[in-house]
């Protein structure tokens, strides 16, 4: 998804791979399999075009990462053990963040 968000425009399977490669090896396939899945999930949007398809983003960096976060939470068994481990992982940064942002959506669902 790191290298999706560097693309302005749809890009192909092949695009994304040379791109990687540059910084390791991997296979073709491997890119191949990780877009699919990913389009699978809802994170990817695709079109055909020829032989190919041409794949996009369908959420933002932000969007993505809360995602990701809502399955970890979904998998985890006692939440809010997993939400107490968490917090306690958290700079003091993060924290006054996650502060700022419960204090936005409780203003918000309450109206006020």
């Amino acid at each position: 998804m790191q290298q999706m968000w560097d693309f302005t425009a749809p890009v192909t399977v092949r695009q994304v791979h040379t791109a990687l490669v540059r910084d390791r090896p991997l296979a073709y396939t491997t890119v191949l399999t990780v877009m699919e899945k990913l389009f699978r999930k809802g994170w990817l949007e695709r079109e055909r075009e020829g032989k190919a398809h041409r794949y996009r983003t369908v959420a933002t960096r932000e969007q993505y990462g809360a995602g990701l976060m809502r399955e970890a939470l979904s998998g985890s068994g006692d939440r809010e053990v997993a939400l107490l481990d968490f917090v306690r992982q958290m700079t003091l940064e993060e924290a006054v963040a996650l502060r700022a942002a419960l204090d936005s959506y409780e203003r918000k669902i309450s109206g006020s």
